[in-house]
């Protein structure tokens, strides 16, 4: 199984753990990053993870989500398709950034995109090729 975790989810075990739902979360990407680890999920990763990690104002986040990179089985490169077809999933109301991931997880045809960000899991029933889900959601029904 190949997954697509967006710049939310890399960094939801840093946010603040006092809510029930952050920890939950942080748990299940935790669980997420053991099974790529372990080989049983692919990682694909992206040019706009690398754009979206540069701009993160902590040094031992940037360092600690970019060491990531090395266990992608596949990076997504820029071309033209990809913001087109970014461009096409943004009419659909998400942000730019948001649309230009979903772009490159379609590319490198992921089954599943992983995100906490609430506006795309309210989303999800885009008609793209692969699910949109909660890291939650994914450690539940992907055993």
């Amino acid at each position: 199984m190949r997954v697509y975790l967006d710049s939310c989810s890399f960094n939801r075990p840093f946010d603040d753990q006092g809510q029930l739902r952050i920890r939950l979360e942080s748990e299940a990407k935790l669980e997420v990053q053991e099974r790529i680890r372990s080989g049983r999920v692919e990682l694909i990763w992206s040019y706009m993870i690398d754009f979206e990690n540069s701009e993160n104002p902590f040094e031992e986040r940037r360092t600690r989500i970019a060491d990531w990179r090395k266990l992608a089985t596949a990076i997504v490169d820029s071309d033209p398709l990809i913001v087109t077809r970014a461009a096409e999933i943004q009419s659909n109301g998400l942000k730019p950034k948001d649309s230009l991931h979903l772009a490159c997880a379609e590319k490198a045809a992921c089954d599943r995109f992983i995100t906490t960000d609430d506006r795309m899991l309210k989303r999800r029933l885009l008609l793209l090729p692969m699910e949109i889900i909660s890291p939650i959601d994914f450690v539940i029904e992907s055993p």
